[in-house]
C-alpha cells in the first residue's frame, strides 16, 4: 500500500495498537481523542492468547507479562451449595496457552508509552460525531458539523457507543443488554484467593460475583484484584439508594471471604457501573472509514473477548492494508477476514450470557446440573478452553500473524518471550 494519511478516532487499545502497526508500515498516522488526557476506562480484563499474540507482534508482550497476572483457570461455584458450575483450564489444550489478567491502566500504559516513544501525534479534547467519505478523502466532523480532519482513511476505535458508527450507512441498531456490573480495583491484602484463577460465585443467573487477579498498573506498583458484581443496569440506582451497607451484607452472605475487599469500599464512587450492548457492523467498513473493536462489534463481556478482538481487528486491518495498493480491496478483505471469527464469538456470547446473567431460573438450573456435567466429559474441556482462548477458529492467519510459541514464553523477566510472536510476511 502506498503511504496513507490515516486518522484514528479513539486512543483505547484498538486505536493505539492500530496506530503503532500502521505507523511502522510507513503511514502518516494521527490519533484523535475526546479526553484532554488519554486514559483507560474500566477495571480489569483478561488478555487471551489472541490479544497476547498481537502484543508479541508489537514487541510489547514482555512489558505486558511483567505487569499482568497469569491465569490458568476459570472457576465458578454456586454460592449456596458450593457446587462447581464452571471449571475451564487452559491446560486442556496442548501447547501451554494461558490468559493474562491485567488492569486496563496497565494495557493502556504499555500501548500509550510505545505510541509516545515513536512520536505518533495525539490530538486531545476532540469530540467526534461523524465521519464521511468525500471523493478520495475521509472527513472527521465534530458535533457542530465542523471538519476536524481530512484523511485518506479514517479508523473508528471509539467504542461500543460510537457516534461515528451510529451515523454510518450500514449501522445496525444497538441492543442494550439488561445486565451490567459494578467494578472496582482493590488491594488483595488479607484476601484468600487463587492468584492464577478468575473465581466466581453465582446465585442462579441473577447474582454473579467475581474476583480477577489483575496484576500491577505500572512497574513498582502493588498487585491488585478486580472485583465485580453483576447487576441489572436498570436496578443500579435502586441498589445505590438502598445503601452500601445493604449491598455489602448481601455479598458477604454469598461469599464471606470477600470481606477484605468490601472493607475497602466506602463510597459508590469507588465502583464503576459498566453497561453492555450488542451491535455488529457488517461489513466493518464504509467508504474510506473502517471500524475496529467495540465500534465494529460490541457484545456481552461474558467470554472476555472484547480487548482481544479489538487487538486482532487492528492487526488484521494493518495486514490487509499491507498486501495491496487498492484501498477498497484492502477494506473489503478486512471485512472478510474478520467475519467468521467475529460472528462466531458474538453468537457464543449471546448464547452463554443468559446462563450467567438473566432472570431465568430454568437456564440456571440447566447450567448447574446438565451443562456443568457435560463440561467435564471430553472433548468438552478442550472445546471450552479454545472458546475462552479465542481460538476456536484461527484468527491469526488472516491477520498475518503466527500464534505465540507458548513453550517459549517464560515467566516475568525472560525477555526472550517477545520473539515468540512475529508477523508472517506476505
Amino acid at each position: 500500500m502506498k503511504t496513507l494519511t490515516i486518522g484514528i478516532a479513539g486512543a483505547g487499545p484498538a486505536g493505539l495498537a492500530a496506530a503503532l502497526m500502521l505507523s511502522r508500515q510507513g503511514h502518516r498516522v494521527e490519533l484523535l481523542e475526546r479526553f484532554q488526557e488519554p486514559s483507560p476506562v474500566g477495571s480489569g480484563l483478561m488478555l487471551q492468547p489472541t490479544g497476547l499474540t498481537v502484543l508479541g507482534a508489537l514487541d510489547l508482550l514482555q512489558p505486558m507479562l511483567s505487569l499482568g497476572s497469569r491465569i490458568d483457570r476459570l472457576y465458578g461455584a454456586d454460592a449456596k451449595s458450593g457446587r462447581t458450575v464452571l471449571d475451564v483450564r487452559y491446560d486442556a489444550l496442548a501447547g501451554g496457552r494461558f490468559g493474562l489478567a491485567v488492569q486496563r491502566a496497565a494495557l493502556f500504559g504499555v500501548l500509550h508509552d510505545a505510541v509516545i516513544a515513536e512520536g505518533i501525534p495525539i490530538r486531545t479534547g476532540v469530540t467526534l460525531a461523524a465521519a464521511s467519505t468525500v471523493g478520495e478523502k475521509a472527513l472527521l466532523l465534530d458535533a457542530s458539523g465542523q471538519e476536524v480532519g481530512r484523511y485518506d482513511l479514517v479508523i473508528d476505535a471509539t467504542g461500543a457507543r460510537s457516534a461515528i458508527a451510529a451515523g454510518a450507512e450500514t449501522a445496525p441498531g444497538v441492543r442494550e443488554l439488561a445486565y451490567g456490573a459494578f467494578w472496582a480495583t482493590l488491594d488483595s491484602d488479607g484476601l484468600a484467593h487463587d492468584p492464577h484463577a478468575l473465581t466466581q460465585r453465582y446465585d442462579r443467573a441473577k447474582v454473579m460475583i467475581g474476583i480477577l487477579p489483575a496484576g500491577r498498573a505500572q512497574a513498582g506498583a502493588r498487585n491488585r484484584v478486580a472485583f465485580f458484581w453483576s447487576v441489572k443496569a436498570g436496578d443500579a440506582d435502586a441498589v445505590k439508594r438502598a445503601g452500601l451497607d445493604k449491598w455489602k451484607a448481601g455479598i458477604r452472605g454469598y461469599w464471606p471471604e470477600c470481606a477484605p475487599l468490601l472493607d475497602q469500599i466506602d463510597d459508590w464512587e469507588q465502583l464503576t457501573l459498566a453497561r453492555y450492548a450488542h451491535r455488529t457492523m457488517r461489513p466493518p467498513a464504509s467508504g474510506r472509514v473502517a471500524f475496529v473493536g467495540d465500534s465494529a462489534h460490541s457484545t456481552s463481556p461474558q467470554l472476555g473477548q472484547g480487548a482481544n478482538m479489538a487487538l486482532i481487528d487492528a492487526a488484521t486491518l494493518a495486514h490487509t492494508l499491507s498486501v495491496t495498493d487498492d484501498l477498497a480491496a484492502a477494506l473489503a478483505a478486512y471485512g472478510r477476514a474478520r467475519r467468521n471469527h467475529m460472528a462466531l464469538f458474538q453468537m457464543l456470547s449471546l448464547a452463554f450470557t443468559p446462563f450467567y446473567q438473566s432472570d431465568s431460573v430454568a437456564l440456571a438450573w440447566l447450567r448447574d446440573r446438565l451443562v456443568a456435567t457435560i463440561a467435564r466429559i471430553p472433548p468438552s474441556p478442550a472445546l471450552l478452553a479454545s472458546i475462552v482462548s479465542g481460538t476456536l477458529i484461527d484468527p491469526f492467519a488472516a491477520a498475518g500473524l503466527k500464534e505465540c510459541d507458548w513453550a517459549r514464553v517464560k515467566d516475568e523477566g525472560h525477555r526472550s518471550s517477545v520473539a515468540a510472536a512475529v508477523p508472517v510476511r506476505a
